[in-house]
């Protein structure tokens, strides 16, 4: 059998995850790498199911914002919202994957990114 289902199910609406905010603190990009310390873990524990799925999921290995939206199979606006508050309260490092240069090799990254996401 595949992954037990949230037994939740489909009666949580995203803006009930997200308090109703639709706007994260900071601007994540989807690429960015996202790693949980042992501290952020256990803390996490008590901020909520989502961000505690979120962290453990980090603290196994770096994951970008675009995996752990799809792992947590939480809509990436939510997604983006939980990572950004959990980035603010030192749950999760922020390890940001895009050049600092400029718009062509920000391209070229995400062009990989859509490649590498077309293989799986």
């Amino acid at each position: 059998m595949g992954q037990p289902q949230d037994p939740r199910g489909n009666l949580v609406r995203p803006y009930a995850v997200t308090r109703g905010r639709t706007e994260p603190r900071r601007d994540i990009p989807i690429e960015a790498v996202l790693v949980a310390s042992q501290a952020g873990l256990q803390e996490a524990r008590f901020a909520g199911h989502d961000k505690y799925r979120i962290a453990v999921l980090c603290e196994a290995k770096a994951q970008s914002l675009a995996e752990l939206a799809a792992l947590s199979r939480l809509p990436l606006g939510v997604a983006r919202v939980l990572v950004a508050d959990m980035v603010a309260d030192g749950l999760l490092s922020l390890h940001s994957a895009a050049p600092k240069t400029g718009f062509s090799e920000r391209m070229n990254l995400l062009e990989r990114v859509l490649s590498g996401l077309r293989k799986l």
